[in-house]
């Protein structure tokens, strides 16, 4: 539904329109591939993997397309994540439909775009001039925090290999390096805390 309003919100502009849609990092590069669009809108949450899985597919294929990263997600959850992944922006879905046209533009005129406030706290971060706490969440490799997000949706060890395509190991594999940066003592006191940091992400968001 909100893939199609924002669809409607482009088709609607004078000076754009949309050459295709879809909900998955396989037929995503496949549409890219085939369409050759000036940009590319993706969000982080798509159906199986992430659309952070899908800038370093366009990367590993060689394809240098500009890219604004739509997401629920707080900027700093997963920001700097899709910036470094090859994002050109990023935009949170409950930003006013202007801003996400301005983004757009700016993104195609070859700049960056991200909100004023969070470009400011991350330009204070990188020059030392103000005290921010990393939050552990950040710890975790873009994969690891994709399987702690399922295991705080209530997703079985099963269930995030299949939506992921991992086999079942290596979903252990990555929660036993999940505890162990976020020093979690076991498997009760990590469903615990990743269910209470999807329900924070959830509150914020809405």
């Amino acid at each position: 539904m909100f893939r199609e309003q924002l669809a409607h919100l482009i088709d609607k502009a004078d000076d754009m329109n949309v050459c295709g849609q879809t909900d998955n990092i396989r037929d995503g590069l496949a549409l890219i591939t085939q369409t050759q669009p000036s940009i590319a809108i993706i969000d982080i949450t798509l159906r199986g993997s992430s659309g952070l899985e899908l800038l370093k597919d366009l990367r590993s294929h060689g394809i240098d397309l500009p890219t604004l990263i739509l997401s629920m997600h707080d900027e700093s959850v997963y920001a700097e994540r899709a910036l470094r992944a090859g994002a050109k922006g990023y935009v949170t879905k409950n930003e006013a439909s202007t801003g996400v046209l301005k983004a757009i533009r700016q993104i195609l005129k070859g700049e960056i775009y991200l909100n004023p406030r969070f470009m400011s706290r991350m330009v204070s971060r990188i020059t030392g001039g103000g005290d921010i706490a990393i939050e552990p969440i950040q710890r975790l490799a873009d994969r690891e925090l994709e399987v702690f997000d399922l295991i705080g949706h209530g997703l079985t060890t099963r269930e995030i290999a299949s939506q992921l395509n991992l086999g079942v190991t290596t979903v252990d594999t990555y929660k036993t390096r999940i505890r162990e940066k976020l020093n979690l003592e076991n498997s009760a006191r990590l469903r615990f805390e990743a269910t209470r940091w999807v329900q924070l992400r959830e509150q914020s968001a809405g």
